[in-house]
């Protein structure tokens, strides 16, 4: 018991370096929202919505949703500028169960299962780039893992300046792939389209469901909440960086779609498994197709490196609130990450990556996601209240279009998670037992510091 407390002592005399700027955390947003799913996903949609309008509707409205939440966690950020995110949030609005519930959940389902179901699209790019035997697919989707927990455990300027990286190279060849489809491409908006066409009650259904892989795609903004601790002047920066980061990607998402249906139509891009590589191959050969490869592996590396920048942050948070290991409250003397935190997930992450692939872990992710995306937005809800009740508003960023714009996104993060059930009931119900196991370890930690 001596032994705990000295832990979290030292815990709470440690501190993060604020070095985080507006560019390095449009960066983090941008990166973390970036990964595989643009250049998978959309075919995915496409067979689930079948035409060219509704595949563009269905990834205007996940854009749009997508900024929505962007704009509350703004909002939040600049309310509590903390590391951890969403955690602090749903401790100060909602009580530390429902905290406990989202760490957990972030921990072995959220984000594990995202950086490794990119981790393991990054390996099958790789072996088919430098064609070599699919038995490497898994060891270099660990390696990867393995590399970037590296680089993060030594700093965040270290993770910073890889994630700057790697998120400029993967918006250039995502603008290379845009280019190529909107203006060099001929015919792909002439092929014939799949002859079911989704009517009436349907579309609500199929629009559902092709909002899952979607809202896969856009998921990632709260990264950039996790680390506020690390951001200079984040009440400002937060907000701003946001905002731009969010409608870059909407933009950059919505050409990409428009640049896949002009080059392979609606049943090509429905029919194709690697629509962004099948692009750039109709119109520059194989050529294209290996570009695109290497511009798709350098997007799953930024994607990866975000959610092992920012998750172990929230760790850290609720080891310093003593509900979980007390180490990993500790920072590095020298670096001042929660290197323990870092290596929890890596290794959380490395066995997902071992265990399971990219399409199994889909509907897995978004189930938990979307059910703590809506009671984080909620939390909005709950700190205006209080700024009702004490008669004084704080001078922040306040997300424009309250209260009908976060109402609208809690009613449909339940709409997200309906669908998710209806898409694939076994893997959502696997995700909630998993959430459900949180309430037994929530109990043992939470009697453990009273």
């Amino acid at each position: 018991m001596g032994e705990e407390i000295r832990d979290l002592e030292v815990a709470s005399s440690a501190h993060y370096l604020r070095r985080l700027g507006v560019f390095d955390t449009t960066m983090v947003v941008i990166g973390g929202i970036i990964g595989a799913g643009i250049f998978l996903n959309p075919a995915i949609v496409a067979q689930r919505v079948h035409t060219a309008a509704f595949i563009l509707v269905a990834w205007i409205i996940g854009g749009a949703v997508a900024l929505i939440g962007a704009l509350a966690f703004a909002e939040l950020g600049a309310r509590r500028p903390q590391a951890g995110g969403g955690y602090v949030y749903l401790t100060e609005a909602f009580g530390p169960i429902y905290a406990f519930l989202y760490g957990w959940t972030f921990l072995f389902i959220i984000n594990s299962g995202g950086i490794a179901a990119v981790s393991v699209t990054f390996a099958r790019y790789t072996v088919d780039l430098l064609d070599i035997s699919i038995s490497y697919v898994k060891p270099l989707a660990a390696a990867l893992l393995v590399a970037l927990a590296g680089v993060n455990y030594f700093g965040i300027r270290s993770g910073s300046v890889t994630q700057n990286i790697f998120t400029v190279l993967k918006l250039a060849a995502l603008t290379v792939l845009i280019f190529v489809g909107v203006f060099l491409a001929r015919g792909g908006a002439m092929a014939t389209a799949p002859t079911e066409i989704v009517q009436g009650v349907g579309v609500v259904r199929a629009l559902g469901i092709a909002l899952i892989p979607v809202l896969f795609a856009y998921g990632g903004w709260q990264y950039s909440n996790n680390i506020a601790s690390e951001i200079v002047e984040p009440e400002r920066t937060l907000p701003r960086a946001l905002t731009i980061g969010m409608l870059v990607v909407v933009a950059v998402y919505v050409l990409a779609n428009v640049a896949y249906i002009r080059a392979l139509g609606p049943a090509g891009l429905a029919s194709s498994v690697a629509p962004a590589a099948d692009t750039m191959r109709a119109v520059m050969g194989s050529t294209g197709g290996a570009l695109m490869a290497a511009g798709i592996i350098v997007s799953t590396i930024g994607f990866v490196n975000s959610g092992i920048l920012s998750a172990p942050r929230m760790l850290q948070a609720m080891a310093a609130d003593g509900l979980f290991f007390s180490r990993v409250a500790r920072l590095h003397p020298r670096y001042r990450t929660p290197t323990l935190g870092i290596v929890i997930q890596a290794v959380w992450a490395i066995a997902l990556a071992l265990s399971g692939t990219y399409g199994q872990l889909l509907d897995y992710v978004v189930f938990g996601d979307w059910i703590f995306f809506g009671l984080i937005v909620a939390t909005v809800f709950a700190y205006r209240r209080r700024d009702a009740r004490s008669g004084v508003a704080p001078r922040i960023f306040r997300m424009p279009g309250y209260p009908v714009l976060p109402a609208i996104f809690v009613a449909i993060a339940v709409y997200v998670v309906a669908s998710a059930i209806w898409s694939n009931p076994r893997n959502a119900l696997l995700g909630a037992v998993l959430i459900a196991l949180g309430v037994p370890a929530y109990t043992f930690w939470s009697r453990r510091t009273v």
